[in-house]
């Protein structure tokens, strides 16, 4: 079903799909915790190009493709690439297409993922791009919330922090979307959700509310989804000291919150969650990057049909 077909969006997806890579992820997720050595992918050879910098989402892939029994070949620094000879991306890409049977990329710039896919041959995987959209991201999120609230439909979701640039926010809100999840936005009006993705969640059908009443938001919601304010996103520095700590997340919001809220960041964390949430039950943040092995690791044998 996915065999060979790149992976760019959230919006790309059929519910049929998603099914599949959340079945696909939970077996793997089984596999390794048995202490089963894998080997779907032997003989695999995966390329990651990480023009930004990463931490989860570049040694989750790496770690996925081991475990999947590939190779992995890596570019981790745009300046150590002939990119910084002035190679263009689309020459950059079909050179690797050459060495690789899946390319994984990481790129600040909005477009990159589709200049990718249109110079490969083989699947590309949109590791991130600019404050576009983080599909792979998203679909850990989701695999984490089926696991931490058993369905994926039938929830509030709070988004918190910086919703302008947040490209797990604007991948993630098209899956709540798609579940049929109401979803409530806090943020400061200067990097309040883009106007054009909430009048697309809304064609779709999707329930939106805009506040910045955080208290409140929390005490109706099943879910918050924190995110952190990008200081690598704002041209303006006095914009960024303006709105950086707008939305502190604390174990007494916590404990006024609904019942059983469950709390959830992509990471890095810099302030936005105090570190005394961290023993509450429904502090899934961790938990949540965890999953992001099992979800890569069905993505690659997915697209290289070696599930």
């Amino acid at each position: 079903m996915l065999k060979g077909k790149d992976i760019l969006n959230t919006a790309q997806f059929s519910l049929q799909e998603l099914d599949l890579i959340m079945n696909t992820s939970a077996s793997f997720e089984k596999r390794v915790k048995g202490g089963e050595v894998i080997k779907n992918m032997e003989g695999q050879v995966v390329a990651l190009l990480f023009f930004e910098p990463s931490t989860r989402t570049c040694l989750s892939f790496e770690s996925a493709a081991n475990r999947l029994g590939a190779r992995v070949i890596t570019v981790a620094n745009p300046n150590n690439s002939s990119m910084a000879k002035g190679e263009s991306l689309a020459d950059t890409i079909r050179t690797i297409d050459g060495y690789a049977d899946v390319i994984v990329i990481r790129h600040p710039m909005e477009g990159s993922v589709q200049i990718a896919a249109d110079n490969a041959k083989h699947p590309i995987i949109n590791a991130g791009n600019g404050s576009g959209q983080h599909p792979t991201q998203a679909l850990l999120d989701i695999y984490t919330i089926r696991k931490e609230k058993g369905v994926l439909g039938g929830h509030t979701v709070t988004f918190v922090g910086d919703l302008k640039y947040g490209r797990t926010v604007h991948s993630l809100t098209y899956f709540m979307a798609l579940y049929g999840n109401k979803m409530i936005f806090v943020s400061p009006e200067s990097i309040k959700m883009p106007a054009d993705i909430t009048a697309d969640l809304k064609s779709r059908g999707a329930e939106i509310e805009e506040t910045n009443d955080i208290i409140k938001a929390l005490s109706v919601s099943d879910i918050v989804y924190v995110t952190r304010i990008q200081r690598e996103r704002f041209e303006n520095s006095a914009e960024y000291e303006k709105v950086k700590s707008s939305y502190i997340i604390n174990r007494a919001m916590i404990d006024q919150a609904k019942k059983g809220i469950t709390v959830m960041h992509p990471l890095p964390r810099v302030n936005e969650i105090s570190t005394d949430v961290d023993d509450y039950d429904g502090a899934a943040y961790f938990r949540q990057a965890h999953n992001g092995l099992f979800i890569r690791m069905a993505l690659l044998a997915l697209v290289s049909s070696k599930v």
